[in-house]
């Protein structure tokens, strides 16, 4: 279900796949697919740049969610990947970039209607669960994207406090109930808080021992 048809995240991600694959192609003399994976990419780039980025009021030029080519975007991220709060994750910018931190924070704030503050943690979560859902899998990819150690701990207590007993990583959970969630299992979510904790146990184990 969308809004408008044309889903920014996923044209975006789009690109890098496009670039991987001619790169492969013409590793292996495969030309004519090359030639067609950086023509469409010829195509899909300027119309990125003309139509994904929006000037928002309070974040300035940030990328949209999605927009339909006459002018009408978006506001709002969803917890899925591909998304705007994973595009660093996803290979297609660099998390330094400033374009991208602008978005993120609008991502991570009350200006995205799908961000929710809660007693039992913060984070973004998705028209799939509704109002005042925290999904798990929006903590870690804010984790994975992060170069604030600080919060990237935080992140860590988020996830470590809302299993709701049971160690695993849910779909979604209340903002202020951990034991209300959806999903006794979700392998995705899971498979990326596994992801996280190699990536810091190889990187920066000194906060794994900061959680306690």
């Amino acid at each position: 279900c969308c809004t408008y048809p044309l889903f920014v995240p996923a044209n975006l991600f789009a690109l890098r796949a496009l670039a991987q694959l001619s790169e492969i192609a013409a590793a292996v003399s495969a030309h004519d697919i090359a030639q067609e994976s950086e023509a469409l990419a010829r195509n899909v780039r300027p119309a990125l740049e003309k139509y994904g980025r929006t000037q928002h009021p309070q974040h300035g030029e940030i990328w949209t969610y999605e927009v339909d080519g006459y002018g009408n975007h978006l506001f709002m991220d969803d917890s899925n990947a591909p998304g705007l709060l994973s595009l660093p994750y996803l290979g297609c910018c660099s998390v330094r970039d400033p374009l991208y931190q602008r978005t993120r924070k609008f991502v991570l704030s009350a200006s995205n209607p799908y961000f929710f503050e809660g007693t039992a943690a913060s984070g973004t979560g998705s028209p799939h669960t509704g109002l005042g859902a925290i999904w798990p899998m929006g903590i870690l990819m804010r984790a994975l994207t992060s170069t604030d150690d600080a919060e990237i701990v935080q992140c860590l207590k988020w996830l470590r406090n809302t299993t709701a007993g049971t160690d695993f990583m849910h779909e979604s959970f209340h903002e202020n109930d951990p034991n209300d969630y959806t999903r006794p299992w979700f392998a995705w979510a899971n498979t990326l808080f596994g992801e996280l904790i190699l990536r810091l146990a190889n990187r920066k184990p000194s906060l794994l021992k900061a959680v306690g």
